[in-house]
């Protein structure tokens, strides 16, 4: 059996800038609800590939783009969109292949942000 391992680094950078621009309290606030969006959009698109709800996944797909790149999470918004490139390509396999990735990726990248949030930037 393969081992999936992939190391997903945050942009800490980006972190602070939000940080920086807002304040503590409210950038917390932001990326809390963000948090909060990305697993919900994450679990939708789980539900909607497995119904054969393609249309409805890829709405909810696209949408996590943005909202990880606000955060910092680069990979995690590459992902997305490669799995918004599979639904647009028709290519069924690549999707599932693409899609257990981007899961992959979605749970670990909410681990570290959650994580990284609980050090003092």
């Amino acid at each position: 059996m393969l081992k999936q391992d992939e190391t997903v680094r945050l942009d800490a950078d980006r972190l602070e800038a939000l940080y920086l621009q807002l304040g503590e309290s409210n950038a917390e606030d932001v990326v809390c609800r963000a948090l909060e969006e990305l697993a919900a959009r994450l679990s939708h698109s789980e539900r909607c590939h497995r119904e054969g709800r393609l249309e409805d996944m890829r709405k909810s797909t696209r949408s996590l783009i943005a909202i990880a790149d606000q955060i910092g999470m680069q990979l995690l918004a590459r992902v997305a969109g490669d799995v918004t490139g599979c639904i647009d390509a028709g290519d069924h396999n690549a999707l599932a292949a693409t899609f257990a990735r981007l899961l992959r990726i979605g749970e670990r990248s909410l681990c570290e942000i959650w994580d990284l949030q609980e050090l003092p930037l």
